[in-house]
């Protein structure tokens, strides 16, 4: 049965997700909802080539007019949050006022338990949340599963995942592929991760290390950033011994980072400077965008998930490999793909009625098995080995 898909943000992620849900969804309207025309009509540029037939509607919104929003929303089945997650707990109440299932990009580890909290309300109204969809977190922990999924017994799952430019410029060695702000939330405050069995916290930047890739690549450094694991370590407490999450970047990358973190640039209290309110990390921002932003949308995106446990009865090792590059098949970036495609996966997996009513962390919401399917229908590059370990 064909139902009405939503997209509200229509930049990058929204619209490889637009473009997926046409390629594999079973869409009768697809409703393009942004506060900006121009992004809108972009993505309809994009999509055009695989519309097929699909009713394509669209409206500007704002959201200081709640009314026109769940208006709008109460007459779709199911929509997609790609805008900045300051506003997901806020569609996540429209979503149960107007009785539309809903999935997000996450960004905030706090605001998706309290979207978890709506639970019964969105089982009263028929309806499914799901929260953390897109990249990371999102599909490290589809594919943290996955690597669970090999093994009898798992005891340590590690995962490590990066977004980069293909041609990296100095000094950064970074291209801005998401907005600045989502770029600085993630390398400030924390992470949570499972050591020794108990959840433990995790300052940002620490436990520096340097991984080879192999000839193609080379050697990248992994660095803890925040969020990634999301609500992973809670649902898996007393059941891994170790669970951690690492961004990859090219070398030297961290330390200017760190640098710009001590200087006290992440600050975001006002501060008097020179007569004039300031906020350091809005000037920080000013600053380093036009830097990172450089426009070169070639891509690489790279995961790898190393666990072990028990295979067989004996002790064993998965290694699981994921790389994606820019595609100029589908004019969508790595990230776009990887991002944008995983909430469409999601999206469709409710929209099947693959899940029941309610609200639902990522860890919860789709298999491993599940994901590694429809990532094979879209030709994801992911290679699965294993082996017996001392």
């Amino acid at each position: 049965m064909k139902k009405k898909y939503c997209i509200i943000g229509t930049g990058r992620q929204g619209t490889a997700a637009a473009y997926d849900l046409l390629v594999h969804a079973d869409v009768e309207t697809l409703t393009l909802l942004d506060c900006n025309q121009n992004s809108i009509d972009e993505c309809l540029k994009k999509i055009d080539s695989v519309s097929n037939g699909v009713k394509i509607q669209q409206s500007i919104i704002d959201f200081n007019k709640i009314d026109q929003l769940k208006l709008l929303l109460g007459s779709v089945d199911i929509f997609l949050s790609s805008v900045p997650y300051k506003y997901n707990l806020m569609l996540t109440e429209l979503a149960i006022e107007t009785a539309c299932s809903m999935v997000d990009l996450g960004g905030h580890t706090g605001n998706v338990i309290k979207q978890l909290n709506f639970d019964n309300e969105a089982k009263k109204n028929g309806i499914t949340i799901v929260p953390d969809c897109g990249m990371g977190p999102g599909m490290n922990v589809s594919m943290g599963l996955l690597a669970i999924e090999q093994l009898d017994e798992a005891h340590e799952v590690r995962i490590w995942d990066g977004g980069l430019p293909q041609n990296p410029l100095r000094p950064w060695n970074y291209s801005l592929f998401f907005n600045i702000a989502g770029l600085t939330n993630e390398y400030d405050s924390h992470a949570f991760f499972i050591r020794n069995g108990k959840i433990e916290q995790v300052n940002c930047f620490e436990d520096y290390e340097v991984i080879d890739f192999g000839a193609d690549i080379g050697s990248l450094e992994a660095s803890v950033t925040s969020g990634g694991l999301s609500t992973m370590p809670w649902t898996f407490q007393n059941k891994l011994k170790v669970l951690e999450n690492k961004t990859l970047r090219y070398l030297g990358h961290w330390e200017w980072m760190k640098a710009y973190r001590e200087l006290g640039l992440f600050n975001e209290d006002e501060i008097i400077f020179n007569g004039h309110k300031i906020v350091p990390r809005d000037f920080y921002h000013h600053l380093l965008e036009p830097h990172l932003d450089t426009k070169d949308y070639n891509d690489i995106c790279i995961m790898r998930v190393k666990a072990k446990g028990i295979l067989n009865g004996k002790k064993a090792e998965v290694l699981i490999d994921a790389l994606e590059t820019y595609d100029d098949k589908t004019n969508l970036m790595a990230m776009e793909k990887w991002t944008g495609w995983h909430a469409s996966i999601v999206m469709q997996h409710i929209m099947n009625g693959n899940l029941n009513s309610g609200t639902f962390p990522i860890e919860k919401a789709l298999t491993g098995k599940e994901f590694y399917s429809q990532a094979m229908k879209r030709n994801y590059k992911i290679t699965i080995s294993k082996r017996k370990i001392n």
